[in-house]
């Protein structure tokens, strides 16, 4: 199918793959100081953005069949890649698969590597901001474009979410509100088919997973799953970041991509991090977060009832 993108820059190419619900327009934090270095080409995949939604399944496997059918068509075999959130667990997917279809992988907070409550908390988390997102449309440039206003519609998603850019917030929240397959995508990212990972020497490019240390949709702890399951990577805990590197953490996001694309160890310790990092609470994101569990929970255990054989 016909995919939406945008290129600048001039170089060797890099293509950037947005989160659930965004846009290429997701990069536009660091687009700008990645094409002074590389060809950047940002994608709305199917059902986002500016591309038509796909007319069957919407998860992982087929949006990853289909921009795989984008890098061929494009003659981009072997393109350096980078993922967000949804997108971050998608290059993990190309990368896993091999074929020489991807080159170097930078993964950022990637999804699927949940447990337990850690799943419901998840979806019931996102499916109840999306609802918020949606209901608050009339108002929301008025809520991006102020810092108390981000400050309060963020918190899950940035450490501080009053720096955030009033631009790009409120394009993605646009685009999270009018995407007509992010219902579908996040049902299956979370109840769907489950993350594969890839055996140890299996990808010989480089490969870097990511990971703010204050993420409220992708707990911390996921990170060391992610590893195992990708035993090839590098692991990179951005400091005082939430879940989108690129929006905290604009030019360390920069710097890990161009250095980690380039084979440059970037690798660090969370011990090191959590020591220097003065973490302080998000009291609104774990109250967003605890809702959620302890609704999912209760979901979960009145799914589990109502199925239960009768007896007699």
């Amino acid at each position: 199918m016909q995919m939406h993108y945008t290129r600048r820059g001039s170089g060797k190419p890099l293509l950037l793959i947005h989160g659930l619900g965004g846009s290429g327009r997701s990069w536009d934090t660091i687009t700008d100081a990645l094409a002074t270095h590389r060809e950047v080409i940002a994608v709305d995949l199917p059902g986002f953005g500016e591309t038509p939604p796909l007319t069957g399944e919407v998860s992982i496997r087929t949006l990853s069949d289909v921009v795989t059918a984008f890098i061929q068509t494009h003659n981009l075999e072997g393109v350096d890649v980078v993922g967000s959130s949804m997108g971050a667990r998608l290059v993990l997917e190309l990368a896993r698969r091999g074929g020489g279809i991807v080159g170097a992988v930078i993964s950022l907070d990637p999804g699927g590597f949940w447990r337990g409550w850690e799943r419901h908390a998840f979806y019931l988390s996102i499916y109840l901001s999306i609802r918020l997102v949606r209901l608050l449309q009339p108002i929301m440039p008025l809520i991006t474009g102020s810092s108390v206003g981000r400050t309060l519609l963020f918190p899950q998603f940035s450490a501080h979410p009053w720096t955030l850019s009033p631009k790009v917030t409120l394009e993605e929240m646009r685009n999270f509100a009018a995407s007509p397959s992010f219902d579908e995508l996040l049902y299956n990212l979370a109840y769907g088919e489950a993350q594969q990972g890839s055996p140890p020497n299996s990808i010989t490019a480089p490969l870097i997973i990511g990971w703010g240390n204050q993420d409220w949709v992708c707990f911390p702890q996921q990170a060391q799953r992610a590893r195992a399951m990708f035993p090839d990577a590098q692991l990179h805990w951005f400091e005082n970041c939430g879940h989108f590197p690129h929006w905290d953490s604009p030019p360390e996001a920069t710097q890990v991509v161009l250095e980690g694309t380039m084979g440059k160890s970037v690798a660090n310790s969370l011990l090191e991090v959590t020591n220097r990092s003065e973490r302080k609470p998000n009291i609104a994101a774990a109250v967003l977060v605890g809702t959620a569990i302890a609704i999912g929970l209760l979901w979960a255990t009145n799914k589990r009832t109502s199925t239960r054989p009768v007896s007699g």
